[in-house]
Formats: structure tokens, sequence, C-alpha cells
């Protein structure tokens, strides 16, 4: 398998599946689907969606109800990234080389676009009751999404992250934001790709393990990188945790022991995932070329 080229494929056909479900511009609203919808589109790797198909396909999974899960999960992480932007938040004028949505449309409709996302997150994930598909499982799905991406999830996260700005934290400290701000919506895409798929309780808490995992040692690596890294290679400014004082894994631990822990993670969430009965090849590729990666 050549890694790289499955992956664009299959990118591709996550994008698709995404368009699919965005809201048509129309009606005395239109400027808000407008605002959601450049927000969507403006890219990104669809890491979440992708880990949530692969998910669904390891454990079996072969019907539609997976498609409106995974268009709410890019939806619910896009919204995220609207509100960031903010003046109120981190201020940023551009992202992936383009006006942020609030710089292109207003503070009102960037904040309105954000909100609008995640309501319609949901509601396109309660169109999963209308395949014919067991609704156990699907309420399950709603569930997890639910709570992973509110106040005991990447909200809460983003909170204690924000609190802790520009003020030295403990490790412990540290861990709950990661966790939460960068694992939780992971966790998300692959245990609802399990549920959804049939997966047992103990089968989905190692999911869920691994997906904790892969989001850690994701956070830690971009940790290293902002010292690591150049502009050129990652794609945006390097040192940006240093000038802005904030309390990072590398800063904490220093780098050799922080790229100690990436390995410490990345090696126990492969072999959670190797213990399961069910294999994907590209799955474990994936997690790999994202706690791995040099941008």
């Amino acid at each position: 398998m050549n890694f790289r080229e499955e992956q664009k494929k299959r990118t591709k056909r996550t994008e698709e599946v995404i368009r699919d479900f965005l809201p048509k511009e129309e009606g005395y609203q239109k400027e808000v689907m407008e605002a959601m919808n450049y927000s969507v589109l403006a890219g990104g790797k669809r890491l979440r969606p992708l880990m949530m198909y692969e998910t669904y396909r390891m454990f079996g999974g072969e019907g539609e109800v997976i498609r409106p899960f995974m268009a709410a999960m890019e939806m619910i992480h896009t919204y995220s990234l609207v509100h960031d932007d903010l003046p109120a938040m981190d201020n940023d004028e551009y992202r992936r080389g383009q006006l942020t949505t609030h710089a292109k449309y207003g503070h009102a409709m960037g904040i309105l676009a954000g909100d609008a996302l995640l309501n319609y997150a949901f509601e396109t994930a309660a169109s999963a009751f209308d395949y014919g598909e067991d609704p156990g499982r699907v309420a399950k799905a709603f569930q997890i999404l639910a709570k992973k991406a509110g106040i005991y999830g990447m909200i809460g996260g983003q909170v204690v992250d924000v609190q802790s700005s520009g003020h030295a934290i403990s490790k412990e400290r540290l861990d709950f934001i990661y966790e939460l701000k960068t694992s939780a919506l992971l966790e998300a895409a692959m245990m609802t790709g399990a549920v959804l798929a049939g997966a047992s309780e103990e089968e989905v808490r190692i999911i869920e393990q691994v997906a904790s995992d892969v989001g850690v040692a994701f956070q830690i690596r971009d940790d290293i990188l902002d010292v690591t890294g150049t502009l050129e290679s990652i794609g945006k400014p390097v040192h940006s945790d240093d000038k802005n004082e904030k309390t990072t894994y590398v800063t904490l631990k220093g780098l050799d022991q922080a790229s100690a822990d990436v390995e410490e993670l990345s090696d126990r969430a492969l072999q959670n995932l190797a213990s399961l009965p069910y294999k994907n090849e590209f799955l474990t590729e994936l997690i790999k070329s994202l706690v791995y990666r040099d941008r």
C-alpha cells in the first residue's frame, strides 16, 4: 500500500461526504450559510471524519449511517476553529492562507457561523436515525459526540487553556488540557465509528484509550515542532509558545523527554490497536503519520 496515495484518495472521499451535508446558501439567512460553508471548505486534513470512517470499517461497518456523523464531526471541529480565531480568543486574521471567518464576514457573523455549525452538526448527526440502522447504536454515538465536544471534553479543555494563558502550570493541568482540548474529538471520532459498527463495550474502551494517547502525542509533537521546526516546514510561525509565555511539554520536561513521551504514547496506542481482533492497515499508518509528522 502506498500510504500517501491512499491518504489522498480517502481524504478526497471524506471531503465529498462533508460537502454532501453542507447547507444550501438560500433564504434571508443565507449569509450565515455562506460563512458556514466558507469555514468548512477552507481546507484541512479531515483527520477526524477519516479516522471515524476507518474505525467503522475496521469493526466491519459497511452502511451509510456513518456519513452524517462524519460530516457532523468536521462541523464541530470547524466551529471550534472559527471561535478560536475571534478577537476575544486568538485574534487571528488568517488560517490556512486565507481570511478567517470573522475577518471576512465580520465579528458578529463569525460568532453566529460558529454557533450555527455547532447546532447544524447535531442536526446532521440526528439525521442518522432516518437510515434504518440500529437506533440504539445511533443514540449511543450521538451521546459520545455530544459529551466529547462539551464541558467534559473539548470545551472543558479550552476553558482551562484560556485560564492558564500566561501562567506557569503543572504537568497535571497540562495533561488535562491536552486530554480534553485535543484528544476528546479524536476519541469521539474513533469511538463513534466503533459504536456504529457494533463494537463491544470493551472494544470501545480500548479505542478510546488509543485515541487519547494519539491525541496527547499529537499535541506534544506540536510543542516539539514549535521549537525545532521552521516557518517553511510547518507552515506557521515558530517559537510562538515562548513568545506567548505558554507552558508546554517542552518547557516543562525538555525536548528529549518530550520526544520520549511521544514515542511511549504512540507505541502504547499502536499496541492497543493491534490487540483488537480487527485490523486496518491504513488506520495504523495514519496514526503513525500523525505522531511522527514534521509539520
